[in-house]
């Protein structure tokens, strides 16, 4: 029997949230699994509380020789690391800037009268 650790997917639509399982490879995605060894949360915003594992569970699964899919291979690179990277700050919030106050229109018009002077002092 060929036995990976992969992701079963739960939650709701718009909402994911998943199971790291051992399961059998031929059981569909979110079928029967072996054992649960760990949760991902790709919803959270604080990227190094977004995944739980039991990592003793996973040593002894890989030591009998489950293999991990990629995605759950890097989570566990990442768990045994603790590189999880940089989380970007949102920008602050400023307050909308006030309109102009319309002082263009009266130098729009002196703006058009000029070169109509300078016109007629040359012709």
């Amino acid at each position: 029997m060929s036995v990976r650790i992969r992701m079963k997917k739960m939650g709701r639509t718009h909402r994911p949230f998943y199971r790291i399982c051992v399961m059998d490879s031929r059981k569909p995605r979110d079928g029967k699994s072996i054992e649960e060894i760990g949760t991902y949360d790709p919803m959270v915003r604080e990227k190094s509380q977004r995944v739980a594992m039991k990592m003793d569970r996973i040593d002894y699964w890989l030591s009998v020789g489950a293999q991990p899919t990629e995605k759950v291979e890097v989570l566990i690179r990442k768990v045994r690391e603790g590189d999880w990277g940089v989380t970007k700050e949102p920008p602050p919030m400023t307050a909308p800037k006030a309109p102009e106050p319309e002082a263009a229109p009266e130098a729009e018009a002196s703006a058009e009268e000029a070169p109509v002077a300078e016109e007629t002092t040359e012709g």
